[in-house]
């Protein structure tokens, strides 16, 4: 028989206002919904560890709806009660509202783009007859038409190699899950049956006549939460139904691989298969697609580095590798034996971190110099051709296309910079603006500096502060530190809509290049993982100290904020150090350590974390620091704002739900430790504009409101 534990009780906080801090009456009562607790327990290496909310795990019952329903009823009661909350949504949807452009590419006799007009739930791709007026663009596709709500969003999308025909998937409520359809390019109809069940996937195209995509098979249960961990690639040739689509690669039980992908190289000779066990490392296969039935040759058979095809000469294979080479290196190699002891290197590792791409014949190498960019141009032997002149300090994508292109177009962006597209004139290096945006923001009213501040360890690391100029560092700025820190992620300066709202407000804006992160390669990477993973959360740790230290903020006046990874970090953080922040929002967060690897491809994430079943010793270190194994009783700990997804299939909400369960059940302050849940919404991508900017009014009004503001701190313009 169950245990059934039901808890009730309600909260009042004092807040206190404006700049100055005073004290006053200003508070909103919380009654939590009541949450069973049952006796659920797991043992791990002959160490009970109880589960009182196991039954959350179940996104299919009712029970699980009902306490969603109860849980958003509490929290929506309590934002609505916030008297600016009104206010920024109302800023947030202003400065929106403006027409963002994309970078141009070329398919076919047509030139694409994607673009929004301001407010649009979903970006539009148009198109012109290529060497016309861009002015007689027209739409192409438009997602906002799939769903009235915009809850329908476009993922991929793929071009046949003569550009008649577009393969593009959906995703329905934000799931990973995806439906791939088929377009002729001209007619603009669907042309075939929709291909379903399919998830983390590409669509490479083979000349005209199918694509190479990858998918699981259907999982045994929740379709949102059940293991998948066979991922397959398979061909699709036009004209024939999905169940006859070809497996090329994957399924065999004594070899799983939870990512497969697979990439057809832009002469239509080779086909490279990727297989992976995990987010990091990879095998390398090819197989010479102008042969019949010809084998797959081995480049790599071990996962010991990430190793791609940037592009092909013949059969000269040009490769990026960090194999040896932790920061990455360009190799060569001939198609007829592509073993690494053939490699001989193109471009050289250097201290910075590099990501290849061609175009126009030539390789573009991005690096990253402390999280900020710089663009070499070299021919295909490695020759330096040129250092690209970019526009400024801060992030630049985009530098791609096709081989017998004379130009690209590139992005550009910072903290404070709006994103702008810039034309390269390949041969020559002349950049000039493409667009810039017209937006209600001056950049020139805020700065942005990068700092380095010592971890624990007296690891130096990285962070950009961005504010508005003139600040008074008074220890009273309310400031968020935002991290993430893993999956060799890097967080690079760009700019966000959200965040220019946040600094309107006098807010301060700090991002920290935490170990985990890829921004110093596979050393950095490694240095934040498994039993290195508390090397993360000191490093984010001492930012906010560093930034306490210097008066930029202080305890009252700090929040802390990640999402995915970034919110176990957010988890971890206010865990082992409740004192140190104000307000504490992890979004779609990795909560539960012990069991992270059960749900959907988690078992993938294993690089970065180790699992609870691998040894002993790594059970105890991950129940050292999960947040769900942490929350103490009679601990205060910070206003707590949790948002997940019901529809979030990567990281499912459970474990969100479990985390926000032990809060409400513990929490002996009267700070207010509530949970946000999007309906129709997944992990974070393809959602909705609409959905984005209550979102955001949410999260920065509950920032706000708990840092004692009783009205906004900024200025709201007309």
């Amino acid at each position: 028989m169950k245990k059934v534990l039901f808890l009730a009780f309600a909260s009042s906080m004092l807040f206190a206002c404006q700049n100055d801090v005073k004290s006053i009456e200003n508070s909103i009562a919380v009654t939590y919904t009541k949450t069973k607790k049952a006796d659920t327990v797991d043992t791990y290496f002959g160490t009970d560890v109880p589960d009182p909310y196991r039954w959350l795990e179940d996104d299919r019952s009712s029970e699980t709806e009902d306490w969603v329903k109860r849980q958003n009823q509490v929290t929506y009661g309590y934002l609505d009660t916030i008297p600016f909350r009104a206010q920024l949504k109302e800023r947030l949807e202003k400065l929106w509202n403006y027409e963002k452009i994309g970078s141009p590419f070329k398919e076919g006799e047509y030139t694409y783009f994607y673009k929004n007009d301001g407010l649009q739930n979903q970006y539009v791709i148009y198109r012109y007859k290529t060497g016309e007026d861009p002015e007689t663009a027209t739409i192409f596709l438009n997602p906002n038409t799939f769903a009235e709500d915009g809850t329908i969003s476009l993922g991929g999308t793929s071009f046949s190699e003569d550009g008649s025909t577009l393969a593009y998937s959906i995703s329905e409520g934000g799931s990973d899950w995806r439906k791939i359809l088929i377009m002729d390019t001209e007619s603009k109809k669907i042309v075939e049956d929709t291909l379903v069940d399919i998830k983390f996937s590409g669509m490479s195209w083979y000349k005209n006549e199918g694509f190479y995509y990858s998918s699981y098979d259907k999982p045994k249960g929740s379709e949102l939460s059940a293991k998948t961990d066979q991922h397959k690639v398979y061909y699709h040739k036009l004209g024939t139904p999905q169940s006859e689509d070809a497996l090329i690669y994957g399924g065999t039980p004594e070899e799983k691989h939870r990512y497969i992908y697979g990439s057809v190289s832009r002469d239509n000779r080779y086909l490279l298969i990727s297989p992976r066990v995990s987010t990091s490392g990879n095998k390398l296969y090819l197989k010479d697609l102008t042969k019949p039935n010809s084998d797959l040759v081995t480049i790599l058979d071990h996962t010991d580095s990430d190793t791609y095809l940037i592009t092909n000469v013949g059969s000269k294979l040009i490769l990026s590798t960090n194999l040896n080479a932790p920061n990455q290196r360009v190799v060569t190699v001939d198609a007829s034996d592509p073993r690494p002891e053939n490699w001989i290197d193109v471009i050289p590792e250097t201290k910075n971190v590099l990501s290849a791409s061609t175009g126009g014949g030539t390789i573009f190498a991005s690096y990253m110099v402390d999280a900020v960019s710089k663009v070499m141009q070299y021919d295909y032997d490695g020759k330096l051709i040129r250092e690209v002149t970019l526009p400024g300090v801060g992030s630049v994508g985009g530098f791609g296309a096709k081989k017998e292109e004379t130009e690209l177009y590139y992005s550009f962006s910072n903290y404070k910079t709006p994103g702008s597209i810039y034309k390269y004139d390949i041969k020559s290096g002349a950049s000039e603006l493409f667009r810039k945006p017209d937006i209600d923001f001056n950049p020139d009213a805020y700065e942005s500096k990068q700092v380095f501040y010592t971890s624990k360890d007296g690891t130096k690391v990285p962070m950009i502060i961005t504010h508005k100029k003139g600040i008074e560092l008074n220890g009273k700025n309310p400031t968020i530190l935002y991290g993430y820190g893993g999956f060799n992620i890097s967080l690079t300066p760009g700019f966000s809509i959200a965040n220019a709202v946040w600094m309107e407000q006098g807010g301060v804006y700090a991002v920290p290049n935490l170990r985990g992160g890829g921004e110093y390669g596979k050393e950095w990477h490694d240095a934040g993982t498994k039993m290195q993973k508390q090397n993360v959360f000191d490093d984010f740790i001492a930012a906010a100290e560093y930034l306490i230290a210097e008066k930029y903020t202080s305890s009252d006046f700090l929040a802390i904020r990640g999402g995915s990874n970034g919110g176990l970090l957010v988890g971890a953080t206010m865990t082992q150090r409740p004192d140190l922040m104000k307000v504490a929002l992890p979004a779609v967060g990795v909560m539960d350590m012990l069991r992270y690897h059960t749900f959907t491809a988690g078992a993938g994430w294993a690089y970065d974390y180790g699992t609870a079943e691998d040894s002993k010793e790594m059970f105890e270190y991950l129940k050292g620091y999960s947040p769900v194994h942490n929350v103490k009783e009679g601990v205060s700990y910070p206003a707590t704002l949790v948002t997940t997804g019901d529809h979030d299939d990567r990281v499912v909400p459970a474990h969100s739900f479990k985390f926000a369960a032990e809060l409400q059940a513990k929490q002996a302050g009267s700070a207010p430790t509530l949970i946000r849940i999007e309906t129709d919404a997944g992990h974070g991508a393809g959602t909705p504009v609409s959905k984005t900017i209550e979102q955001y009014a949410d999260i920065y009004g509950f920032t706000l409101y708990n840092m004692g503001y009783k009205v906004l701190p900024g200025k709201i313009k007309g």
